[in-house]
Order: structure tokens, then sequence, then C-alpha cells
């Protein structure tokens, strides 16, 4: 996935190609839906993504969304990030060439992402010992910022 503008074609002819080989109609909902997405540029929630693709095309309803968004992943286009929370967030897959681990911040909820190229590695070791193929696999640490006040937490709050 060369080019992250989804306007430049690329990544949207992909989309477009991969609703066609699932036998899943090119509809200006997903569309939107995929351009909003692609829009974000950090991690987003459902929510976050119906506001957006409701701003591009008013049209777009919540249930379109979550019909949407396992259709994404499943192309790749987006990664879907659980937290452990009762929702998921989403990140759109833009130049994305190594494993992605994400470190979440206890005291901010921010995600981070970071490369992690190990682990791509560590996976197929590890599966291949056991004579597996890797599925999928993720890597998240939970940490804090620390109470100094140039971290991303004491900044967020003396901004506020």
């Amino acid at each position: 996935m060369a080019n992250s503008d989804p306007k430049s074609g690329n990544i949207r002819d992909t989309f477009k190609d991969f609703l066609a080989s699932k036998g899943l109609r090119v509809t200006n909902q997903r569309l939107a839906i995929f351009d909003a997405a692609f829009a974000h540029t950090d991690h987003f929630t459902a929510e976050d993504l119906l506001d957006k693709a409701r701003g591009i095309d008013s049209s777009v309803s919540r249930a379109t969304v979550y019909r949407a968004l396992p259709i994404l992943t499943e192309s790749g286009l987006i990664r879907e990030v659980d937290v452990g929370r009762d929702y998921k967030f989403y990140m759109a897959n833009k130049n994305a060439t190594t494993f992605q681990a994400q470190v979440i911040c206890l005291d901010c909820d921010k995600i981070y992402e970071i490369d992690a190229p190990f682990m791509e590695w560590y996976g197929k070791t590890v599966a291949e010992k056991l004579g597996l193929q890797v599925e999928s696999q993720r890597l998240q640490v939970s940490a804090r910022c620390p109470h100094d006040p140039g971290s991303p937490c004491r900044r967020k709050e003396q901004s506020a």
C-alpha cells in the first residue's frame, strides 16, 4: 500500500477490487466510510467513523458502518485494535510495512503505535516450532506517563 491518499486511487481501488472479489456492491456509503477511515490520522472508534462518514455522505447509517467495519478489516486496509474495553478501536493501514505494537497509556488512554519488526519473526518462529501457521498476533503494552511536565499526559493537562 504505497499511497495513503484514498482519493489518489491506489488504496481506494484496492478496496473496490476487494468488494468485487467478495461479490459486494461498491456503494457511495461504503466509499464514504472508507474515505472517512483513511481521513483519520489516529485511532478511531466506530462512532468516530460514523461521524466522519456522515460528514462525507449524510445517508450513512450506524448499521452501515457496523456492517462495513468487518469488511474493511478483512480487506487488511484497516486494523482492529482491542485494548480490553467494551468497544474496539480501528486504524487505517497507511504505509504499514512492519508489524505494529500498541502502547496504551493508562492515564490518558492514548494509543501509540510503534514498529515491532521482531514480532513477525517471533510469532513465525514460535508457531513453526509447534507445527502451526500464524493467523494473527498482537503486542500491547500498558504504561503510565511519567509525572514530569514534558510527558504527553501532562502536556495534555496543561493545554486544557
